[in-house]
C-alpha cells in the first residue's frame, strides 16, 4: 500500500488527544451517598469493572476514527503498476462521432453512452489538471489544452459528424496537442466503437504517452448501403436512353432479401424493383432512364434499410449538352461527305473554317475538331490543338496527300506521336479493328461478323511511339492510331480523306459511329458524385460576368427539386418549391478558362450543391455523399483490440453500468482506499455515540 499524501501521516498524533481526555476525564471521581451500605462494596466491584470497558472501548473507537480520517486524507491505494506517476496531468480524450456511433447500444445510441464516458474520464482528474477534447472533425479550437469546466462544456456540443478518421491519425493529433502542454504526465483517451476498417492503433508509436482504448459495444445491426453509381456510356446524349450502374452491399452476416430500390429524376421517384444480396456480398444492378431534356440533371438513389440509414441514398449530377459541336478545318475545300455524315444528326451540328483564317478563342466551344487534308500544320495550330485535347477536347486528323513531312513530324511531336513517313501509292486493305476501344465498342451486335473494312490507294507511313491502333493494314501497320493528351486525344489516319485514295468516306458502317463517338468521347465526361471529407477538387468553366463579381459560390439544393435549362447559351436555373439552403464561398483558384473550387469541410450535408457566381444562374451542379466507410459495421473485439499492443497502450473495457469515474481512478492510482478510510472514520464515530448513548453504567 502506498500514500498519494503520506506527509499527512504526521497528524497520527493527534491521537494523543483522545488518550489524554481518557486519563484525566474519567479519572475523576464523584461522591455518591447511600441511605443503606449492606451492599456498597458488591456494587461499587460491579459498576467499576463495566465501566472501565466502556471507557476503553470509547477510547478506542476515537483513536480509530482520528486513525481512518488521518489516513484518508493522505489517501492510501494499492498501486496496479510499478510506478504511479504525481503532479499535474494533461489528458486528452477522443469522442468517436462518425455514423457508425448512431448504433444502438442496449438502451441509447453509442454517442450518448461515448459522451458519458468523456464526462467520467474528465470528472476523475483534479481541477488543476489540463484537457483536450477532440472529435472526428478535427476543428482548430480543438488543438489545445482547456480548464475542466470547458472540456466538460465542450463535450456538450458533440454531435454527429460524416468525418471518419484513421485512428493512428487521431492518436497522432492527441500527440502533438499534448506536447504544447508542461505537464510531465500525458495520458490519451479513445473512447469509439473501434470499427476494423480505422482502428489501426498498433501504427501509432510513442511510449511517452499513456493511451487508454474505451470500446463502445452495440447490438449488431444488419446494414445494405448503396456504395456507387456509374453511367455506362460516359456521356449522356438528349433524348437517348441512359443506363446507370448501381453497386449495393450487404454488410451483414445474413442475406438480405426484398430490398427496394429507387431512382428519384426530374422531380419524380421510379421504383427499379426488389433485390437480394448475399450475406457479405455485394450486387450490381442497372437502372435505366430517358434523358428527356437538356442542362443539368439532378438524381438520387435510394433504398430502404433500418436502423443505419446514413447510406441508404446516393446524390449523383450529370450535364446533358444541348448538342455537339464540331468543327472541320478544311484545307482545300469542304468535304460533302463529312457535311453529310452530321446533316442527320440534328444532335450533332457541324461547322466548316478555312484553315486560313481560324479564331482559335472559338476552339473551346467543340467537341471535336476535324483537320481535313491540310497541306501543313502550323506551330500556333499545333499547339492551340494540343491544349484543346488536354481540356478534353478530340482531334481527327486526315493528312493532305502532298503534306509537308516536316509540320506534321512536329505536329505529332506535340503529342509524342512519332513521325510521318514517305507517302506510299500502294493499295493495301484495313485488316483489322479495335473494338475494345471507346470509338468502336458497343457499335456492332455480332463483332465476329466479317465487316467491310476500308480500302486504301496510298498511305503514310504512321511509325507511333506510342499509342493506341484502332485500324490496322494487314502488314501490322496503322490506318487509324489514337493519342491520348491530358483529358482528351488526338486521332490520326495514316491515309488522306480523299475519296480517290480512300473509300473510308464510303463505308457508312465505319465512317459515321467512328465520326460519332469521337464526337461523344469528346464531350468531356464529369464525375457525377463526390465524398464528404475527402480533398476533392470541383472543376467548373469560368465565367466573367458583367459587374467584376468573381467570388464563386456553393448553394446546396433540397432534395427533390429539379433544375432545368434553357439550353447551353445561358444555363439559367429555374428552380419549384426550393427552400432556403446552405451556402458558401469555397477556395477557389482561376487557371484560364477554367475555375477549380476546393469545399474542404464546409460540406457537412449529403445533397446537391449548385454553383453560383451572381443572380439565380447556375453554371454548374455537384453531388457530394457520405463516406461509404463507415457502413461497414464490423468491430474488433476487446480481445483482438488488445492483441499486439504495446506497453504503453491498454483496453478499458467495462459493462455500461460501471462507474467509468472510478475505473480511471484506479487505472491512474490503483486501487483507491480513501473512501473506505471516511466510511470506517463515520463507522467508528456512530460506535462511540453507541457506547455512550446505550452503555449505561
Amino acid at each position: 500500500m502506498q500514500f498519494l499524501f503520506p506527509a499527512f501521516l504526521s497528524a497520527i498524533a493527534v491521537i494523543s488527544i483522545p488518550i489524554i481526555i481518557h486519563l484525566f476525564y474519567f479519572r475523576r471521581f464523584k461522591r455518591v451517598y447511600f441511605t443503606n451500605v449492606r451492599f456498597l462494596k458488591e456494587v461499587k466491584e460491579q459498576t467499576s469493572n463495566r465501566q472501565k470497558l466502556r471507557n476503553l472501548l470509547v477510547l478506542l473507537m476515537r483513536c480509530l476514527a482520528i486513525a481512518a480520517m488521518v489516513l484518508a486524507f493522505a489517501q492510501p491505494f494499492i498501486p496496479l503498476s510499478s510506478e504511479v506517476k504525481k503532479g499535474e496531468r494533461a489528458v486528452s480524450v477522443f469522442v468517436d462521432n462518425s455514423f457508425s456511433m448512431n448504433a444502438l447500444s442496449q438502451d441509447a445510441p453509442l454517442l450518448e453512452l461515448a459522451k458519458q464516458r468523456a464526462r467520467d474520464i474528465v470528472s476523475a482528474y483534479g481541477v488543476t489538471d489540463r484537457f483536450q477534447i477532440l472529435t472526428n472533425d478535427f476543428e482548430g479550437r480543438d488543438q489545445r489544452l482547456v480548464s475542466k469546466e470547458d472540456a466538460l462544456s465542450r463535450i456538450e456540443e458533440i454531435r454527429t459528424s460524416p468525418a471518419s478518421r484513421d485512428l493512428s491519425k487521431v492518436l497522432i493529433r492527441q500527440q502533438q496537442c499534448l506536447n504544447t502542454g508542461k505537464q510531465e504526465n500525458k495520458t490519451a483517451f479513445v473512447v469509439s466503437d473501434f470499427q476494423a476498417n480505422v482502428a489501426d492503433v498498433t501504427n501509432f508509436r510513442d511510449s511517452l504517452i499513456d493511451v487508454k482504448l474505451v470500446p463502445m459495444r452495440a447490438v449488431q445491426e444488419r446494414n445494405v448501403s448503396v456504395d456507387s453509381a456509374w453511367f455506362e456510356n460516359p456521356v449522356q446524349i438528349l433524348n437517348q436512353p441512359a443506363n446507370l450502374f448501381v453497386k449495393l452491399s450487404n454488410r451483414s452476416d445474413e442475406e438480405a432479401t426484398d430490398i427496394r430500390l429507387s431512382l428519384r429524376h426530374d422531380g419524380q421517384t421510379k421504383p427499379v424493383g426488389a433485390v437480394s444480396i448475399p450475406a457479405r456480398g455485394t450486387r450490381l444492378d442497372t437502372v435505366s432512364f430517358t434523358i428527356l431534356h437538356s442542362g443539368w440533371h439532378e438524381a438520387k438513389l435510394s433504398l430502404t434499410d433500418y436502423p443505419v440509414q446514413f447510406d441508404d441514398d446516393y446524390f449523383l449530377t450529370f450535364y446533358v449538352a444541348e448538342r455537339i459541336n464540331v468543327l472541320s478545318v478544311n484545307g482545300s475545300g469542304q468535304n460533302k461527305f463529312l457535311d453529310n455524315a452530321f446533316l442527320g444528326a440534328k444532335y450533332f451540328r457541324l461547322d466548316n473554317a478555312d484553315a486560313r483564317s481560324l479564331d482559335y478563342s472559338k476552339f473551346a466551344d467543340y467537341q471535336l475538331i476535324v483537320l481535313n487534308e491540310l497541306p501543313s500544320v502550323s506551330s500556333g495550330l499545333a499547339n492551340e490543338l494540343k491544349t484543346f485535347c488536354q481540356n478534353g477536347g478530340n482531334v481527327l486528323a486526315f493528312p493532305s496527300q502532298s503534306a509537308e513531312l516536316s509540320s506534321y513530324d512536329a505536329f505529332l511531336q506535340n503529342f509524342a506521336a512519332g513521325n510521318l513517313g514517305a507517302y506510299e501509292p500502294t493499295p493495301r486493305q484495313a485488316s483489322q479493328i479495335n473494338t475494345e476501344e471507346f470509338v468502336f465498342r458497343d457499335v456492332f451486335l455480332n463483332k465476329s461478323a466479317n465487316l467491310r473494312l476500308p480500302n486504301t490507294q496510298g498511305n503514310f507511313k504512321l511509325a507511333p511511339a506510342r499509342g493506341e491502333q484502332i485500324l490496322t493494314y494487314r502488314d501490322g501497320s496503322a490506318f487509324l492510331a489514337k493519342f491520348s493528351q491530358g483529358e482528351g486525344a488526338l486521332y490520326f489516319c495514316a491515309a488522306p480523306l480523299n475519296e480517290q485514295v480512300s473509300d473510308l468516306v464510303r463505308n457508312g458502317e465505319i465512317f459515321v459511329p467512328m465520326l460519332f463517338k469521337m464526337a461523344i468521347a469528346g464531350t468531356k465526361g464529369r464525375q457525377i458524385a463526390y465524398t464528404i471529407g475527402k480533398d476533392e477538387v470541383l472543376e467548373a468553366k469560368h465565367k466573367v460576368s458583367a459587374s467584376g463579381e468573381t467570388n464563386y459560390k456553393l448553394r446546396q439544393t433540397v432534395d427533390g427539386a429539379r433544375s432545368t435549362t434553357d439550353g447551353a447559351a445561358n444555363r439559367e436555373a429555374t428552380t419549384d418549391n426550393r427552400a432556403p439552403a446552405t451556402e458558401f464561398i469555397p477556395e477557389q483558384r482561376i487557371f484560364g478558362s477554367k475555375v477549380l473550387l476546393t469545399p474542404g469541410t464546409q460540406v457537412r450535408d449529403a445533397g446537391w450543391y449548385q454553383l453560383h457566381l451572381q443572380g439565380d444562374s447556375t453554371l454548374a451542379e455537384f453531388a457530394f455523399n457520405y463516406d461509404r466507410k463507415e457502413s461497414d459495421l464490423t468491430f474488433k473485439t476487446d480481445e483482438a483490440l488488445a492483441e499486439g499492443l504495446p506497453n504503453n497502450m491498454k483496453v478499458l473495457a467495462t459493462n455500461a453500468e460501471a462507474n467509468f469515474s472510478q475505473v480511471v481512478d484506479e487505472q491512474e492510482r490503483g486501487i483507491v482506499l480513501w473512501r473506505w478510510c471516511v466510511v470506517f472514520a463515520l463507522l467508528f464515530l456512530a460506535l462511540e455515540v453507541l457506547f455512550l448513548r446505550l452503555w449505561k453504567v
